[in-house]
């Protein structure tokens, strides 16, 4: 038997969080947010682009125009080229960063494993938000440069290997 008070009490106070409040909360737990409060990163949260994919619908392929940084809501996406999976995505996830510093044609191809939300953060978004917030633009500049940095020297590391 269900206690019913019991179940009443319990729901009346449960905070059912937004879809917008889930994306920044998974933003803020990516370096690229780092240091960054977090009600300026639900302020850019309201402003993204979320988009449906299928299974095994493509997300973009090689040579396509890139335009931002895509995390993933739900779902699974895998990163890969035609002679290697580069990266299986999930939950929290973000991939195509570069974007945010050059908007460059994409090197890899991406897909939807299964059905999945993909939430896009555009450089455009970003240059408009760094104008009115220059000191946390700054901070998230230098988190980008960073994460750069980083698979910079991974790939360093990769090509040392195969010398």
């Amino acid at each position: 038997m269900v206690n019913m008070s019991h179940f009443f009490w319990n729901n009346i106070f449960k905070k059912n969080k937004s879809e917008i409040e889930i994306i920044a909360e998974l933003w803020q737990l990516t370096p690229l947010f780092k240091n960054i409060p977090s009600r300026h990163i639900l302020a850019l949260a309201e402003n993204m682009h979320v988009r449906n994919f299928q299974q095994d619908e493509v997300v973009f392929r090689v040579g396509d125009q890139s335009a931002g940084a895509i995390l993933l809501l739900q779902g699974q996406v895998n990163i890969s080229t035609s002679n290697a999976n580069l990266a299986e995505l999930v939950q929290g996830d973000f991939f195509g960063e570069i974007a945010l510093a050059e908007t460059e044609k994409r090197l890899a191809d991406a897909y939807s494993v299964k059905p999945s939300r993909l939430v896009y953060f555009l450089k455009q978004d970003m240059q408009d938000w760094i104008e009115t917030e220059p000191r946390l633009g700054a901070i998230l500049l230098t988190n980008l440069s960073s994460i750069l940095a980083h698979r910079l020297y991974k790939a360093n590391m990769l090509l040392a290997e195969e010398i």
